[in-house]
């Protein structure tokens, strides 16, 4: 599976999914300005981030299976 360059692609934006997540997290917990300009950017982000990293995840699952 290391030598596959689709897991890194699958893991990179996981991974991705993962540090947007903590930013608007800590950007929440300290409220303030950041939070109001940027928590809506984040959320869409994270949705969108999430959504690609699902579909990669599934086409992985399904080119290794053989398809």
């Amino acid at each position: 599976m290391r030598n596959d360059p689709m897991f890194y692609l699958v893991a990179a934006s996981s991974f991705a999914v993962l540090v947007i997540l903590m930013i608007g997290i800590g950007g929440f917990a300290k409220g303030g300005d950041f939070n109001k300009k940027h928590a809506n950017k984040l959320m869409r982000l994270r949705i969108a981030a999430q959504a690609v990293a699902i579909a990669l995840i599934l086409l992985f699952v399904y080119l290794r299976k053989g398809g």
